[in-house]
């Protein structure tokens, strides 16, 4: 383990073995100097764990006789769901390790749980299997999450050692909000110090982040940490910008375009503004009540719809798929790939086998 909450869980383990381990040994074992090695047992005697010093020539440090770990007592569903969440946070990228750390983790549980119970488990485990695929990024540094995770609770600043996506390192000071697990990746979003405005850090190309000393004033605004990096990809800098009116209801336009890809605007007018107020018109004098209930249903209504995309072709193909009108306001670009999306289904429809 590469992070000082890791190695004192190793030098208890080590302990645990039996025996006296010399400073050398515990150094070597840890990959630290004997200094820090003495820091580590001062940490466990806090912990009320009895590690006790032996002196001479082969002196070194041992536990207290009939010191025993409490042991792990887990219900069937209990050790049902401690061994599901490792198996399905791996495969959705929440793990904040190696994938051996969550195998190990896995194995000592089973390896302490009665025979009947860990037969039982394994054949759920060898029996299920996943539709989606399973996690492909790398998992963030576990010192990195927490070191974060205090930095949000206490609002405190934290520095951070971080290298974009083109591959250019940077130090940042981040006022952090909120850490947030979106698509198997995780992220903190918050205010970047030295520029003034939000960001948004993906945390496993974070190198290290470390605590500053003061505070921040939270933000003015209650916006969830969720919504603020959904947002943030909404917006971020792709090579187009679209912009449609779609009239259609929001949950209608959420299915296929969500939070992380486009933005909604509940005011915007489109063409139809005119047909629809005559709708109301005929409403108010009793006529055309079906006609209005089947061409515009109460929830549907003219939406702008925001995207920032590297690509635009794969836009055609959703539009369809909402088949609601719709307008594009931007790029042109768009709309001649819609026109011919359109001439290859008219194509596709008319072919015979």
């Amino acid at each position: 383990m590469s992070r000082p909450t890791g190695r004192v869980l190793t030098l208890l383990e080590l302990l645990q073995s039996g025996g006296t381990r010399t400073v050398a040994e515990l150094s070597d074992r840890l990959g630290v100097d004997g200094r820090t090695v003495r820091r580590y047992v001062e940490q466990l005697v806090d912990l009320e764990v009895p590690v006790e010093s032996v002196r001479g020539r082969y002196g070194g440090y041992r536990l207290g006789a009939g010191y025993r770990l409490p042991p792990l007592m887990l219900s069937d569903d209990e050790a049902l769901a401690v061994l599901l969440g490792l198996v399905a946070g791996r495969r959705a990228g929440l793990a904040t390790a190696e994938r051996t750390a969550s195998e190990t983790a896995a194995a000592k549980i089973r390896r302490v749980l009665p025979r009947h119970l860990t037969r039982r488990l394994d054949t759920l485990l060898e029996s299920l299997a996943f539709t989606d695929r399973p996690g492909g990024s790398a998992p963030p540094d576990a010192g990195v999450l927490l070191t974060l995770a205090d930095a949000v609770r206490h609002r405190r600043p934290v520095s951070l050692r971080y290298t974009d996506r083109d591959g250019r390192p940077s130090e940042r000071t981040l006022h952090a909000y909120g850490i947030v697990s979106h698509a198997g990746r995780w992220y903190v979003t918050g205010r970047d110090a030295r520029i003034g405005e939000d960001r948004t850090f993906r945390l496993d190309r974070i190198a290290d982040a470390r605590t500053l000393p003061g505070a921040f004033a939270p933000p003015e605004d209650d916006t969830d940490p969720a919504e603020r990096v959904l947002s943030g990809f909404a917006t971020a800098a792709y090579r187009h910008r679209v912009t449609l009116r779609i009239q259609a209801a929001v949950d209608h336009i959420r299915d296929r375009l969500p939070a992380a890809v486009a933005i909604l605007d509940d005011g915007a007018e489109g063409p139809g503004r005119e047909q629809a107020h005559a709708r109301v018109h005929d409403h108010e004098h009793g006529e055309g009540d079906e006609r209005a209930a089947a061409e515009a249903p109460a929830a549907e209504r003219w939406l702008r719809v925001e995207l920032r995309v590297e690509r635009l072709d794969w836009l055609p193909a959703v539009l369809a798929s909402l088949d609601r009108p719709f307008v594009i306001e931007r790029p042109d670009e768009l709309r001649g790939l819609v026109l011919a999306h359109a001439d290859r289904l008219a194509d596709c429809a008319r072919a015979r086998a």
